[in-house]
């Protein structure tokens, strides 16, 4: 098909308009924004508590970032199975300025353009990802399913620093009059004007607002082994019976939350059986249900984040192990499958990929080194005395003797030892 003919299709059957804008400048694809030299993107998290006609406001900007997505992915989706025709982010920009000028969908003109835009852009970000292998195919978004989000660019939103709070201030949306309430619970970076916003809201009703900002994070002093001019590296191994076992021994401890609350879900799930679909108190428990597993996550995360800082600050050079959690996680069939499927439980209550992503980028922020082992090292089963590999192990099995020279080892220890040794062999090497 020529290319006379793909914009007949495209103006013509999709409704997509032509480039009235810049006919003789060649099209180039948008950048995203680059941060300066020497300058991390951090992301702050704030709650917030809207009011009435800003609920109202975001619900309607909720629902026309959800609609614009699934008209995009419509549209790409069709003109490709239909007519073999490519339709990118700049065509279903154009297509979403004829969707506002139709009667029956002249409500999207109450809500941002940035925003709607951005929903495309994220669209557009989702199809790179499957084209390249690392996700798949775009799916819809459903109401009461999908995550009710916004993203707001600079040109989306007023910020109005503090000059008594530095760090502080007001910010203002798009298309509302009223600056949010936000809990301050830190301050940004003084002077700094944000990057992006994201508001969100989950499935509990609470409300956030997502920050990010440019910051120069300087790096933490370089920590030594006392009494030499040696880094201090430490081998992490991750667990179940224990969370994180550093080769010292040192262990920290699975707080189970899904296991501490396991009796509260159940007992709500029964409730929640028992009530009539599309009822006021079947409302009620999926909003306790929510709201419990929001206290969890809260939990984890908070408890994750003040593990991997301590890991960071005490520690020069950190050795983990490359995990892939999605094959760990994989559904078992036939025999075993139960015990499979509790394992698989305890792995997500672990949430082992959350702890080695934050180790990567605050590594990365401090100045420390972090060294990935290959998952098919066998740092469980090789001995950290001798080095005799033996046969492999199950998972009930804490501890084992060397055959080679004798050794009792605790299996998790023994693994974090033997990371650290061939972690630093990768760093010399």
């Amino acid at each position: 098909m020529g290319e006379t003919e793909t914009e007949r299709v495209k103006r013509e059957v999709f409704g997509i308009g032509e480039r009235r804008k810049h006919h003789t400048r060649k099209a180039t694809p948008l950048k995203s924004h680059a941060k300066a030299p020497d300058t991390h993107h951090r992301l702050y998290r704030f709650r917030f508590y809207p009011t009435e006609e800003q609920a109202e406001q975001l619900e309607r900007t909720f629902g026309a970032c959800r609609w614009v997505y699934n008209e995009g992915l419509a549209l790409r989706s069709g003109a490709w199975e239909r007519y073999r025709v490519n339709v990118g982010f700049a065509e279903t920009c154009r297509a979403l300025t004829g969707w506002k000028r139709k009667d029956a969908t002249a409500w999207l003109k109450d809500v941002s353009s940035t925003v709607l835009q951005q929903s495309l852009r994220h669209l557009d970000q989702a199809y790179g990802r499957f084209f390249k292998g690392e996700a798949r195919y775009p799916r819809r978004k459903k109401k009461g399913r999908s995550r009710d989000t916004a993203t707001y660019v600079r040109t989306g939103f007023k910020w109005v620093e503090d000059p008594g709070r530095p760090g502080t201030g007001l910010i203002t949306l798009a298309k509302q009059s009223v600056p949010l309430d936000i809990r301050w619970s830190r301050a940004l970076p003084a002077e700094e004007v944000p990057v992006r916003l994201s508001v969100t809201r989950d499935r509990a009703g609470r409300y956030f607002v997502s920050v990010l900002v440019e910051e120069r994070i300087a790096p933490l002093p370089v920590v030594f082994v006392p009494g030499t001019r040696e880094p201090k590296a430490v081998g992490v191994d991750v667990g179940l019976a224990s969370l994180v076992i550093l080769d010292d021994g040192t262990k920290f401890d699975h707080p189970r939350l899904l296991k501490r609350y396991a009796e509260k879900l159940a007992r709500l799930q029964r409730e929640l059986h028992h009530k009539v679909r599309g009822s006021k108190n079947r409302q009620k428990v999926r909003e306790k249900i929510a709201r419990l597993y929001a206290l969890i996550s809260d939990v984890r995360r908070d408890m994750l984040n003040q593990l991997t800082t301590r890991l960071v600050r005490e520690n020069q050079v950190l050795v983990v192990e490359d995990l892939s959690v999605r094959t760990l996680m994989r559904v078992a069939r036939g025999k075993g499958r139960g015990r499979k499927a509790k394992l698989n439980q305890a792995i997500m209550d672990a949430s082992w990929g959350e702890l080695l992503r934050q180790l990567r980028y605050k590594c990365e922020w401090y100045g420390r080194t972090l060294v990935v082992v290959d998952r098919f090292f066998p740092s469980t089963r090789r001995c950290s005395a001798c080095h005799v590999t033996g046969p492999r192990l199950d998972v009930s099995v804490r501890k084992w003797t060397c055959a080679g020279c004798g050794a009792l080892h605790d299996r998790d220890v023994n693994a974090a030892v033997n990371l650290r040794d061939e972690g630093l062999r990768l760093l010399a090497a």
